[in-house]
Protein backbone atom coordinates (compact mmCIF):
# COMPACT_ATOMS: atom_id res chain seq x y z
CA UNK A 1 0.00 0.00 0.00
CA UNK A 2 2.84 2.28 0.88
CA UNK A 3 4.50 1.56 -2.43
CA UNK A 4 1.31 2.44 -4.26
CA UNK A 5 1.05 5.82 -2.55
CA UNK A 6 4.70 6.52 -3.26
CA UNK A 7 4.30 5.76 -6.98
CA UNK A 8 1.18 7.90 -7.12
CA UNK A 9 2.99 10.80 -5.47
CA UNK A 10 5.94 10.52 -7.85
CA UNK A 11 3.61 10.46 -10.86
CA UNK A 12 1.83 13.60 -9.68
CA UNK A 13 5.14 15.37 -9.11
CA UNK A 14 6.31 14.34 -12.58
CA UNK A 15 3.13 15.70 -14.16
CA UNK A 16 3.45 18.95 -12.25
CA UNK A 17 7.02 19.40 -13.53
CA UNK A 18 5.80 18.79 -17.07
CA UNK A 19 3.09 21.43 -16.66
CA UNK A 20 5.60 23.94 -15.33
CA UNK A 21 7.92 23.27 -18.29
CA UNK A 22 5.06 23.68 -20.78
CA UNK A 23 3.88 26.91 -19.10
CA UNK A 24 7.43 28.27 -19.15
CA UNK A 25 7.78 27.47 -22.85
CA UNK A 26 4.48 29.19 -23.68
CA UNK A 27 5.44 32.22 -21.55
CA UNK A 28 8.78 32.49 -23.33
CA UNK A 29 7.06 32.29 -26.73
CA UNK A 30 4.54 34.96 -25.68
CA UNK A 31 7.29 37.30 -24.45
CA UNK A 32 9.21 36.77 -27.70
CA UNK A 33 6.10 37.63 -29.74
CA UNK A 34 5.38 40.77 -27.70
CA UNK A 35 9.00 41.89 -27.98
CA UNK A 36 8.95 41.26 -31.71
CA UNK A 37 5.80 43.36 -32.16
CA UNK A 38 7.25 46.13 -29.96
CA UNK A 39 10.52 46.11 -31.92
CA UNK A 40 8.62 46.19 -35.21
CA UNK A 41 6.57 49.26 -34.32
CA UNK A 42 9.04 51.03 -32.01
CA UNK A 43 10.16 54.33 -33.57
CA UNK A 44 13.81 54.64 -34.42
CA UNK A 45 15.97 56.55 -31.98
CA UNK A 46 16.87 59.88 -33.56
CA UNK A 47 18.38 63.23 -32.64
CA UNK A 48 14.94 64.86 -32.82
CA UNK A 49 12.81 62.53 -30.67
CA UNK A 50 12.95 64.65 -27.50
CA UNK A 51 14.44 61.75 -25.51
CA UNK A 52 17.91 61.28 -24.08
CA UNK A 53 18.88 57.97 -25.67
CA UNK A 54 21.53 56.47 -27.96
CA UNK A 55 24.79 57.85 -26.56
CA UNK A 56 23.55 61.43 -26.20
CA UNK A 57 25.03 63.72 -23.53
CA UNK A 58 21.75 65.54 -23.18
CA UNK A 59 18.36 65.42 -24.90
CA UNK A 60 19.00 65.23 -28.67
CA UNK A 61 22.54 66.55 -28.46
CA UNK A 62 26.04 65.21 -27.89
CA UNK A 63 27.38 61.79 -28.85
CA UNK A 64 26.28 60.94 -32.38
CA UNK A 65 24.04 64.04 -32.45
CA UNK A 66 25.07 67.65 -32.83
CA UNK A 67 27.26 69.13 -30.16
CA UNK A 68 25.35 70.35 -27.11
CA UNK A 69 25.14 74.10 -26.88
CA UNK A 70 26.59 75.40 -23.67
CA UNK A 71 24.68 78.28 -22.12
CA UNK A 72 26.97 80.84 -20.54
CA UNK A 73 24.32 82.78 -18.69
CA UNK A 74 25.12 84.94 -15.71
CA UNK A 75 23.49 83.56 -12.56
CA UNK A 76 20.26 84.90 -11.12
CA UNK A 77 20.72 87.17 -8.15
CA UNK A 78 18.44 88.23 -5.31
CA UNK A 79 17.76 91.86 -4.47
CA UNK A 80 15.93 93.66 -1.71
CA UNK A 81 13.32 91.84 0.33
CA UNK A 82 11.45 92.05 3.56
CA UNK A 83 8.92 90.66 6.02
CA UNK A 84 5.79 92.67 6.76
CA UNK A 85 2.58 92.11 8.76
CA UNK A 86 0.18 89.87 6.85
CA UNK A 87 -3.50 90.07 6.11
CA UNK A 88 -4.61 88.40 9.35
CA UNK A 89 -3.56 88.38 12.99
CA UNK A 90 -0.30 86.55 13.67
CA UNK A 91 0.53 86.18 9.97
CA UNK A 92 3.32 87.72 7.94
CA UNK A 93 4.02 88.28 4.26
CA UNK A 94 7.36 88.15 2.47
CA UNK A 95 8.60 89.83 -0.68
CA UNK A 96 11.91 89.24 -2.38
CA UNK A 97 13.35 90.31 -5.73
CA UNK A 98 15.01 87.98 -8.22
CA UNK A 99 17.10 89.65 -10.94
CA UNK A 100 17.95 88.14 -14.32
CA UNK A 101 20.98 90.05 -15.71
CA UNK A 102 20.81 88.24 -19.08
CA UNK A 103 19.24 89.86 -22.13
CA UNK A 104 18.97 86.72 -24.30
CA UNK A 105 18.40 84.07 -21.63
CA UNK A 106 15.26 83.45 -19.62
CA UNK A 107 14.53 80.67 -17.16
CA UNK A 108 11.45 78.51 -17.68
CA UNK A 109 11.96 77.25 -14.13
CA UNK A 110 13.97 78.07 -11.06
CA UNK A 111 13.52 77.01 -7.47
CA UNK A 112 13.59 79.30 -4.47
CA UNK A 113 13.86 78.66 -0.75
CA UNK A 114 12.83 80.98 2.06
CA UNK A 115 13.79 80.62 5.71
CA UNK A 116 12.18 82.91 8.27
CA UNK A 117 14.42 83.43 11.31
CA UNK A 118 14.18 84.91 14.79
CA UNK A 119 16.70 87.25 16.42
CA UNK A 120 19.05 84.40 17.33
CA UNK A 121 19.07 83.00 13.79
CA UNK A 122 16.83 80.04 14.54
CA UNK A 123 14.53 79.05 11.69
CA UNK A 124 10.87 79.66 12.52
CA UNK A 125 9.30 78.77 9.18
CA UNK A 126 10.38 77.56 5.73
CA UNK A 127 8.81 77.98 2.30
CA UNK A 128 9.89 76.51 -1.03
CA UNK A 129 8.55 77.14 -4.50
CA UNK A 130 9.16 77.41 -8.23
CA UNK A 131 8.85 80.29 -10.63
CA UNK A 132 10.09 81.54 -14.00
CA UNK A 133 11.77 84.72 -15.18
CA UNK A 134 12.06 86.52 -18.51
CA UNK A 135 15.23 88.00 -20.04
CA UNK A 136 16.39 91.11 -18.21
CA UNK A 137 13.51 90.88 -15.75
CA UNK A 138 13.49 92.10 -12.17
CA UNK A 139 10.77 90.05 -10.51
CA UNK A 140 9.04 90.07 -7.15
CA UNK A 141 8.49 86.72 -5.43
CA UNK A 142 5.69 86.84 -2.87
CA UNK A 143 4.92 84.44 -0.03
CA UNK A 144 1.83 85.23 2.01
CA UNK A 145 0.19 84.10 5.26
CA UNK A 146 3.41 82.91 6.91
CA UNK A 147 2.74 81.81 10.47
CA UNK A 148 5.96 81.26 12.47
CA UNK A 149 6.01 78.32 14.82
CA UNK A 150 6.98 80.58 17.72
CA UNK A 151 7.95 84.18 18.25
CA UNK A 152 8.13 87.06 15.79
CA UNK A 153 10.38 86.97 12.72
CA UNK A 154 13.47 89.11 12.75
CA UNK A 155 15.26 88.12 9.54
CA UNK A 156 15.22 85.79 6.57
CA UNK A 157 17.34 83.85 4.10
CA UNK A 158 16.20 83.84 0.48
CA UNK A 159 18.03 81.80 -2.18
CA UNK A 160 17.47 80.61 -5.76
CA UNK A 161 18.77 77.40 -7.35
CA UNK A 162 18.27 74.80 -10.13
CA UNK A 163 17.87 77.34 -12.91
CA UNK A 164 16.71 75.93 -16.28
CA UNK A 165 17.87 78.40 -18.93
CA UNK A 166 16.22 79.03 -22.29
CA UNK A 167 17.95 81.03 -25.02
CA UNK A 168 15.94 83.56 -27.02
CA UNK A 169 17.69 83.37 -30.38
CA UNK A 170 15.41 85.87 -32.11
CA UNK A 171 14.08 89.24 -31.00
CA UNK A 172 12.27 89.01 -27.68
CA UNK A 173 9.38 91.26 -26.73
CA UNK A 174 7.59 91.07 -23.41
CA UNK A 175 3.79 90.51 -23.67
CA UNK A 176 2.08 93.87 -24.08
CA UNK A 177 -0.05 94.00 -20.95
CA UNK A 178 -0.48 97.20 -19.00
CA UNK A 179 -2.18 98.33 -15.80
CA UNK A 180 -3.75 101.78 -15.53
CA UNK A 181 -6.13 103.66 -13.24
CA UNK A 182 -4.49 102.31 -10.10
CA UNK A 183 -6.19 103.49 -6.93
CA UNK A 184 -5.88 102.74 -3.23
CA UNK A 185 -8.40 103.66 -0.54
CA UNK A 186 -9.38 102.72 2.98
CA UNK A 187 -12.84 101.24 3.44
CA UNK A 188 -15.26 103.24 5.56
CA UNK A 189 -18.52 101.84 6.78
CA UNK A 190 -17.93 98.37 5.37
CA UNK A 191 -16.10 95.12 6.00
CA UNK A 192 -12.32 95.19 5.81
CA UNK A 193 -9.62 97.85 6.08
CA UNK A 194 -8.65 98.85 2.55
CA UNK A 195 -8.53 97.94 -1.13
CA UNK A 196 -6.52 98.58 -4.28
CA UNK A 197 -8.16 98.64 -7.69
CA UNK A 198 -7.00 99.04 -11.26
CA UNK A 199 -7.62 98.25 -14.89
CA UNK A 200 -5.65 95.59 -16.76
CA UNK A 201 -5.33 95.99 -20.55
CA UNK A 202 -4.30 93.09 -22.74
CA UNK A 203 -2.86 94.94 -25.73
CA UNK A 204 -1.21 91.83 -27.16
CA UNK A 205 -2.52 89.65 -30.04
CA UNK A 206 -2.94 86.74 -27.64
CA UNK A 207 -5.74 85.38 -25.48
CA UNK A 208 -4.23 84.34 -22.15
CA UNK A 209 -5.51 81.55 -19.93
CA UNK A 210 -3.88 82.98 -16.79
CA UNK A 211 -2.39 86.35 -15.84
CA UNK A 212 -0.97 86.95 -12.37
CA UNK A 213 -0.83 90.37 -10.74
CA UNK A 214 1.36 91.20 -7.75
CA UNK A 215 0.25 94.35 -5.90
CA UNK A 216 2.63 96.06 -3.50
CA UNK A 217 1.85 99.19 -1.47
CA UNK A 218 4.60 101.67 -0.57
CA UNK A 219 4.71 104.49 1.97
CA UNK A 220 6.15 107.98 1.45
CA UNK A 221 9.66 106.64 2.13
CA UNK A 222 9.36 104.00 -0.58
CA UNK A 223 9.04 101.18 1.96
CA UNK A 224 6.69 98.30 1.15
CA UNK A 225 4.02 98.11 3.84
CA UNK A 226 1.53 95.63 2.34
CA UNK A 227 1.18 93.23 -0.57
CA UNK A 228 -1.40 91.03 -2.20
CA UNK A 229 -1.29 88.71 -5.23
CA UNK A 230 -4.30 88.06 -7.46
CA UNK A 231 -5.04 86.29 -10.75
CA UNK A 232 -7.16 86.75 -13.84
CA UNK A 233 -8.31 83.88 -16.01
CA UNK A 234 -9.22 83.82 -19.70
CA UNK A 235 -8.21 87.34 -20.67
CA UNK A 236 -8.83 87.88 -24.37
CA UNK A 237 -6.79 89.94 -26.81
CA UNK A 238 -7.56 93.69 -26.56
CA UNK A 239 -9.72 93.04 -23.49
CA UNK A 240 -9.78 95.39 -20.51
CA UNK A 241 -10.56 93.99 -17.08
CA UNK A 242 -10.95 95.57 -13.63
CA UNK A 243 -9.14 93.96 -10.70
CA UNK A 244 -9.32 94.43 -6.95
CA UNK A 245 -7.07 93.49 -4.03
CA UNK A 246 -8.50 93.50 -0.50
CA UNK A 247 -6.88 93.87 2.95
CA UNK A 248 -9.18 92.73 5.78
CA UNK A 249 -7.03 94.08 8.64
CA UNK A 250 -5.25 97.35 9.32
CA UNK A 251 -1.50 97.42 8.66
CA UNK A 252 1.06 100.02 9.78
CA UNK A 253 2.16 102.72 7.37
CA UNK A 254 0.66 105.41 5.20
CA UNK A 255 0.22 104.30 1.58
CA UNK A 256 1.52 106.70 -1.05
CA UNK A 257 2.23 104.50 -4.06
CA UNK A 258 1.00 101.31 -5.72
CA UNK A 259 3.43 98.98 -7.51
CA UNK A 260 1.99 96.29 -9.80
CA UNK A 261 3.75 93.40 -11.48
CA UNK A 262 2.12 91.43 -14.30
CA UNK A 263 3.12 87.77 -14.68
CA UNK A 264 2.55 85.76 -17.87
CA UNK A 265 4.33 82.44 -18.23
CA UNK A 266 5.30 82.53 -21.90
CA UNK A 267 7.27 79.29 -21.41
CA UNK A 268 4.04 77.32 -20.87
CA UNK A 269 2.10 76.72 -24.08
CA UNK A 270 -1.12 76.32 -22.06
CA UNK A 271 -0.86 79.99 -21.10
CA UNK A 272 -1.81 80.99 -24.64
CA UNK A 273 -5.38 80.27 -25.70
CA UNK A 274 -5.24 81.85 -29.14
CA UNK A 275 -3.23 84.24 -31.27
CA UNK A 276 -5.00 86.59 -33.67
CA UNK A 277 -3.47 87.57 -36.98
CA UNK A 278 -3.20 91.20 -37.88
CA UNK A 279 -6.06 92.33 -40.10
Amino acid sequence: MRRLWYNLFMEMEKNQRKRLIIISIYAAILIAIIWGIFSLFRPDETCQDGIKNQNEEDIDCGGICAKCQKITAQPLTTGEGGIIPGGSSGAYDFYGIVVNPNNIYGANRFRYALKIKDGSGAVLEERKGESYILPGERKYILETNIRPSSGAPSGYEFTVSDVSWVEFKSYYEKPDISIVNKHYSEISGGIGFSEATGLLKNNSPFDFELIGIAILLKDSQGKIVALNPTQMRTVKSKEERDFRAFWPNRFPGDVRDIITQVEVNIFDSQTFIKQFSAQ
